[in-house]
């Protein structure tokens, strides 16, 4: 099976629909599938569930979706970097899951391993609890958080084989192994392409089971936030 796409957009040509659940890799914009991401954006889909560890930024990552208004509903643990995103929730064009990062992260391994639901004692007496069933565990309350599962998962790694076993590298890898586990379909956008074999099974992250398809990069890498050290 050829899993390597010539580019974002095919990759995506028949899988995109309005309506669907994205899952998107990344936090901040480190991490992200930019081409993958700029490929959705220029589809036109809307209407989008998505789900990520952070918003982006106006202009990057799932910023690009609500830029492009095609965003309705965001399952998300930090938002604090998008001004888009803050003018269409208080104005109620966007609906937000606010999720603790772990119960995120624990959302979509679950989802991936065919888990529905879990407990947890995060969130247990504040917001995050309401309507959600409580139990009592060791006499400690425990609150229950049902799995996340996408029709498309969009992830970055580092390197892949042909096969579609993927590297991460560094604090890139992030929300992205849960998110590659969490659909029906994984795309996965990648600096380089190795022979089947190069990659040392113990160097594996995601086994390229999941992986539907690859594409390379366009090798672009924003930085969020720019921080340079004055002259002395």
């Amino acid at each position: 099976m050829n899993k390597v796409f010539t580019n974002a957009q095919v990759a995506l040509q028949d899988v995109l629909r309005d309506g669907m659940t994205l899952a998107i890799g990344g936090f901040g914009i480190a991490g992200i599938p930019h081409d993958l991401v700029d490929a959705v954006r220029a589809s036109g889909v809307r209407n989008l569930f998505v789900i990520c560890g952070t918003a982006g930024t106006d202009d990057y990552g799932v910023g690009a979706l609500l830029q492009g208004g095609q965003v309705s509903r965001l399952a998300s643990s930090y938002v604090g970097e998008n001004k888009i995103l803050e003018r269409q929730f208080l104005s109620g064009e966007l609906q937000i899951d606010f999720t603790p990062q772990g119960t995120l992260a624990e959302k979509l391994r679950a989802g991936g391993a065919g888990i529905p639901a879990f407990f947890t004692k995060t969130g247990v007496g504040t917001l995050v609890a309401d309507g959600k069933e409580t139990r009592e565990f060791n006499g400690e309350q425990y609150l229950l958080e049902t799995s996340l599962f996408a029709d498309v998962s969009l992830v970055k790694a580092w390197k892949a084989d042909q096969s579609g076993n993927l590297v991460y590298r560094y604090t890139a890898r992030n929300f992205n192994p849960n998110v590659a586990c969490a659909s029906h379909v994984t795309i996965a956008e990648v600096e380089t392409i190795v022979e089947n074999g190069a990659i040392a099974p113990d160097a594996v992250h995601t086994p390229g089971i999941y992986t539907k398809r690859l594409v390379l990069s366009q090798g672009r890498k924003p930085i969020e936030n720019l921080t340079l050290r004055k002259e002395a």
